[in-house]
């Protein structure tokens, strides 16, 4: 790929403000001293904390919101998946002469210069680049970061840093992290999704082939996770084209050094102790220790990740198992939404999930039921889904139907369609009359009544999960009202 074009960033004009990813940025540029204008479709928090930073901001989309500033912006930064392409905006930037670039243009622009850490993959990405960067700042390290999750102890998804260090996700969804010239990149996994876009699995892979040859050569490196049977593949092949690949996991692999190697995992109620071979190029290994507050096989792989990632950034491997250990996790991400007690038994409580993909409720599930089997009192995991896009429904059902036989009883809404226009005759039953007969199972059309539904199915001490990538998240305060009532 061609080297980036480099834009002119002391005036941008962002539409679609609001959104995570272009709040996030637009942070990093008023911090930067750059004059921040935009538009978005509604007030939000996002908006009212950039406001008070000092961006413009309009509600509504006009062709005279570009002028917000006093003069026009010498760029204009949009969603291509998000904003039409008629946008009043995006056309008078377009009669102007005023460049008009993606938000991976943006970031790669913002990312010049700095030591650039990139996560990748299909699953994860959140959750291991909030890792390694809750490790970098324990270690001392000021890193920038642009995350698709806020941290639950910075309560912020971006931030510029005064470190070398720029930590990123790299979203494959539409190839955007072609973008990027990572010195350091993390694969934590790969399984065939965005399939509306890539049109096949074997496309969906070779993106991330292609971003391995993204690395700085020499000097870069790509982290590969070994239990991932294709992420494994794509490091292999990538280190017979020169790229430096190193491994993490439990797992051995014959053309790629583990250099973070699981020794033990020990889950208790609160807590899974975790133990680390770490074995760096041109340095002595040594083993690591730390307490991961966050439930699941799938979290102490990514911690794995970003112990690996800030170690070869230069950072104190003492320090980083400190952050680690300290990290309390991402919103969205096994997130703990309260807890109520009921008939006088323990309490039962409630967490709230991102999962939108078979394999990541699966790992959610999972990660439940060993928490629920650690504390030892026979709590049952109740797990109230919503699925995520009509053409990952009908792609998926077999497997979101197996994913949540997982759980000792489901709620599953209707299909948040999203950007989607709904698909005739195609509702969550087509998941639901795939799930095992004798499994407690519920399909709740009616979003207003799912709390009720869910609460039915609830015995004491249970753990209660909303999972998805939509509205279900709502839900969560509604059950615990509800348990209250």
């Amino acid at each position: 790929m061609n080297a980036a074009q480099s834009y002119d960033l002391s005036r941008v004009h962002m539409v679609g403000i609001g959104g995570a990813g272009m709040s996030g940025l637009a942070r990093i540029l008023v911090a930067r001293g750059s004059t921040v204008t935009g538009s978005d479709v509604k007030e939000s928090t996002p908006v009212e904390v950039l406001r008070a930073m000092g961006a413009h901001i309009a509600i509504g989309h006009a062709a005279e919101n570009l002028q917000q500033a006093g003069e026009a912006p010498t760029v204009v930064v949009t969603s291509f998946a998000a904003i039409p392409q008629d946008n009043p905006e995006l056309a008078a930037a377009r009669e102007q002469d005023i460049p008009v670039i993606r938000r991976s243009d943006l970031l790669a622009e913002l990312m010049a210069g700095k030591q650039q850490i990139l996560l990748a993959g299909t699953h994860g990405k959140t959750s291991t680049t909030s890792m390694t960067v809750a490790a970098l700042q324990q270690a001392g390290v000021d890193p920038s970061f642009a995350i698709g999750g806020q941290l639950n102890r910075a309560g912020t998804n971006a931030h510029h840093g005064t470190g070398p260090a720029f930590v990123a996700e790299a979203d494959e969804s539409d190839a955007s992290l072609l973008r990027y010239s990572p010195d350091i990149a993390v694969l934590t996994n790969a399984e065939p999704d965005h399939l509306d876009y890539f049109g096949s699995a074997e496309a969906y892979f070779k993106v991330f082939a292609d971003f391995a040859d993204r690395i700085t050569p020499e000097t870069g490196y790509l982290v590969v996770c070994l239990e991932d049977e294709h992420a494994a593949e794509i490091g292999a092949e990538a280190a017979q084209r020169g790229v430096q690949v190193l491994g993490y996991g439990s797992h051995e692999h014959t053309d790629i050094p583990v250099a973070a190697q699981l020794l033990g995992e020990e889950i208790s109620g609160e807590n899974t102790s975790v133990r680390v071979r770490l074995a760096l190029p041109g340095q002595d290994a040594q083993e690591i220790s730390y307490e991961l507050q966050i439930p699941g096989h799938h979290m102490v792989l990514n911690s794995l990740a970003a112990l690996l990632a800030g170690a070869l950034s230069g950072a104190d491997v003492d320090e980083l198992a400190a952050g680690l250990s300290d990290f309390n996790g991402v919103r969205r991400r096994f997130e703990y939404r309260g807890a109520v007690e009921i008939n006088g038994g323990p309490a039962v409580r409630v967490y709230d999930d991102y999962a939108h993909h078979p394999t990541e409720v699966s790992a959610v599930l999972r990660a439940a039921q060993d928490k629920a089997a650690a504390e030892g009192k026979g709590a049952r995991v109740i797990a109230c889904f919503q699925p995520h896009l009509y053409s990952r429904t009908m792609e998926f059902d077999k497997e979101f139907a197996q994913a949540l036989s997982l759980a000792d009883a489901a709620v599953v809404l209707d299909i948040y369609g999203a950007r989607e226009q709904p698909v005739e005759g195609i509702t969550s039953r087509i998941i639901t009359d795939k799930m095992p007969e004798d499994m407690p199972v519920r399909f709740e059309p009616d979003f207003s009544a799912a709390p009720s539904t869910v609460v039915e199915l609830v015995k004491p001490g249970d753990i209660v999960l909303t999972i998805g990538a939509g509205s279900v998240t709502m839900l969560a305060a509604e059950i615990l009202d509800e348990l209250r009532a």
